[in-house]
Formats: structure tokens, sequence, C-alpha cells
């Protein structure tokens, strides 16, 4: 590696030294109680996959060039030079970690492992050594926002072709437009997936509600945030917050996607609007008597997966659980503690990364397929399209025998006039 792109590595580094990422950098004691907190570690027993280690190899590399000890007596404090191996080994580290924090629940000083591996995803963009279709879908994803007049004709197309299959979940009064597009002054604005399956169970349940709203033009996934790019990131949120504020709507409404809620809920700073994932809006329209549900549709024994950024990372933990306790009288949870179950072990981008994760992905997962069959339930659940695929791999790698459902799915079907 060449000193001047070293230098502009580093300067990169030094952009995310805030307090708080120091604190996890200075402060780990390597007491070793995340050792068994990762789900990669606990089905892939190596040393390499110990949450602590993954940070070790920042942590050296902060202390080469950031700290007084590492410069002058680098041997001393184990200090690291930032060179081509280095970024294999980040590369390695950043890409074997799904960011669900549960090596941080467990930390006794909260170290953020997700937090340091996104120094290590920042160097790699920084150096064009991430992997290229993150990079491409994020810059795709960017280009539409530029273009939106190219699309907007195929995707207002698209969306009236989907507007029969709403009409057969929830049949809309006379009049009404079962998918509303552009509606200035809607209570609400929902941010979907590219996907049918994204906008019909949803559009059907808004109706029910009689909620006033209106569909983005947006997809909701950020794939700047699954490769570690800040700019990346914002430049694909800022449009949402964009269309929301043109609109003047009170909500932003995140689809069934955990990072696009996370990024939405905690990265878009303040903002006149107010921002939920479709659980939270859903349990408020089963609380407030705006939508009833028949329970007896579903006669299986049913188990729910917690998405890691919406439940761990974004704290909608008892909204999924109330709403099913509507849906099912068999409901059997994963875990005593929500905040402790395991990862799906397809975030971090590695489900968006597809065929050459896969062998990884099941085989670092494990202890989930364990921890499903351990339920004996029948149908699965979920509210994250990550999750969704990631389970539905496993299901057949490791033959779990379940129905694997998003949470909306089967609102929209349990729905009653």
């Amino acid at each position: 590696m060449d000193q001047k792109t070293r230098d502009e590595l580093l300067k990169l580094f030094k952009s995310k030294l805030n307090e708080a990422m120091k604190f996890y950098l200075e402060t780990c004691s390597r007491c070793g109680v995340c050792t068994r907190a990762c789900h990669v570690h606990e089905s892939l027993p190596h040393v390499k996959y110990i949450a602590a280690y993954r940070a070790e190899i920042v942590r050296r590399i902060y202390k080469k060039y950031f700290k007084g000890q590492g410069k002058i007596w680098p041997s001393a404090g184990e200090a690291k030079e930032l060179t081509d191996m280095a970024l294999e080994e980040l590369y390695e580290a950043a890409y074997s970690c799904t960011g669900c924090r549960r090596c941080m629940v467990y930390c006794p000083f909260g170290i953020d492992t997700q937090m340091i591996m996104s120094i290590a995803k920042l160097l790699l963009v920084g150096a064009n050594q991430e992997p290229e279709i993150l990079t491409l879908l994020a810059d795709t994803s960017i280009e539409k926002g530029k273009s939106l007049e190219i699309f907007k004709e195929g995707f207002l197309a698209g969306i009236k072709n989907l507007e029969a299959e709403v009409i057969k979940k929830w049949k809309t009064e006379a009049g009404e437009t079962p998918i509303p597009m552009d509606v200035e002054g809607a209570d609400l604005l929902y941010v979907a997936l590219a996907g049918a399956h994204s906008i019909i169970p949803a559009a059907a349940i808004f109706n029910a509600a009689g909620e006033k709203w209106t569909l983005s033009f947006f997809e909701a996934v950020n794939f700047g945030a699954f490769v570690g790019d800040p700019t990346k990131t914002k430049l694909i949120m800022d449009r949402i917050v964009e269309e929301a504020n043109r609109l003047k709507v009170k909500e932003v409404c995140i689809c069934e996607c955990g990072t696009a809620f996370r990024v939405m809920k905690q990265l878009s700073g303040k903002q006149p609007f107010k921002v939920s994932s479709i659980t939270e809006v859903h349990a408020r329209y089963i609380r407030e008597g705006r939508i009833k549900l028949d329970k007896s549709r579903s006669r299986e024994p049913v188990t729910y997966h917690d998405p890691c950024q919406i439940a761990r990372n974004g704290g909608v933990i008892d909204e999924p659980r109330y709403i099913l306790r509507h849906l099912t009288d068999d409901f059997r949870d994963m875990s005593p503690d929500p905040k402790y179950n395991w990862c799906c072990g397809g975030g971090g981008g590695l489900v968006a990364l597809g065929e050459d994760t896969l062998d990884f992905r099941m085989k670092s997962s494990r202890v989930k397929a364990d921890q499903v069959k351990e339920t004996g339930a029948k149908i699965l659940v979920t509210a994250c399209e990550n999750c969704h695929t990631q389970l539905s791999n496993l299901n057949d790698h490791y033959e779990m025998g379940v129905e694997v459902r998003f949470l909306s799915s089967m609102i929209t079907d349990a729905l009653v006039k």
C-alpha cells in the first residue's frame, strides 16, 4: 500500500473517532464474555469469529496511528500497520459480522462491535475493496432518486396493476384509491420494498384501518448502510425525508426491513414527522380498534423471530408479540428475554450478497436453526425482508419443517370486516 492511499484511509478512520467510538476502542478488557454471544462463533467455533477479536483488528490500527504509545513503541501496545494484508483481515471481520449487537448486550462495558466494524467497512470503501455488488446496488438506488421522472410513469403503471390484488384482500369503498400515490397532507407515508409482497398486504391493512395514507415513490432498503458508506447512506435516506416533507405527512412508516427502519429512525435527525416501523403501526391499529383479527384462522403453533435491527437495535419488541396474541392461541417465544434472541445470520449485507455468502450463512447460523426447532412451532413469523430470506434458506438447509411468513401477511389473512 502506498503512503498516499494509507494517508487517505487514515483520514477516513479519523472521521469516525467521536467520543463513543474512542470509548469502544480503548475500553475492552478481553474478559471473554462476548465469546459465546456471537451466533457465528457458536456455530463455527473459531477465534476469528469472537467479537473482541474482530474489534481488535481495528483497535490495533487505532493504537498505531492515533495513540502515543503505538507511534513510539508499537510492539508494546500491539499496534498494527495499515497494510493490504490488514485490509484483507478487515474484510473478513466486517463481512462475518451481521451487526446484530448481541455481543453488546452481554458486554459489561456495552462495547458496540457494530460501530467498530463500521470503521472496517469505511476503510474498505475507501480502498475500493468493499463487495462490488453492494456499491452497485447503492449507486443504482441513488441514480433512481436523481432521475425520478424517468422511472415515475413505469412505477405508477406497476402500482395500478396491483390494485385488484389489494381489493381481494380488503374491498375499498367506491371511489377510493386502493393504493394512493403522491397525496399531499396524508397522515402517513408508507415506504415499501420493491415487490408486491411488500405493498399489497400493507395497502389492505391501511385501507381496513381507514388510514389516510400515501405510498412512497422510493424503496425503503438502504444499500449505503449495508456497504458502510455514510455519504451514500445519507443520499438514499434524504430522498425519503424530502418526499415526506414535500407531502407534509405526519408519519413515515417503514416496511418490514430492519436496516431501513433503523437508518430512518436513528439517522434522519429531527424532522416534522415521526418515524415508525409498520409493526408499530399495526399494533396501534389493533389497540385503537381500527382493525379486527380472527385468530381462529391460524391453528398451527407459531413462533416469532425478532429482526435485530428492529428489535435489539430499534426497540420494537413488545408490539409483534401483542399482534401475535391477536393472531393465535399458540404462540411460542424463542427466548425468555427477546433481546437475547439469536440473529438469523443474514444481516450486515450478507443476504444481499446472495449465493456468494450462502454456504457461510448456513454454517454460521446453525444455532438459530436449533432455536427455531426447539419451539416445535410450525409457522415461523418475522417482520424483515432479509430475515425472511435467510430463515427460508435455513428452513431448506436444516429441514426445520416450518412455514416462514411475514407478520404483515399473517395480519392481512386474519382481517375481518
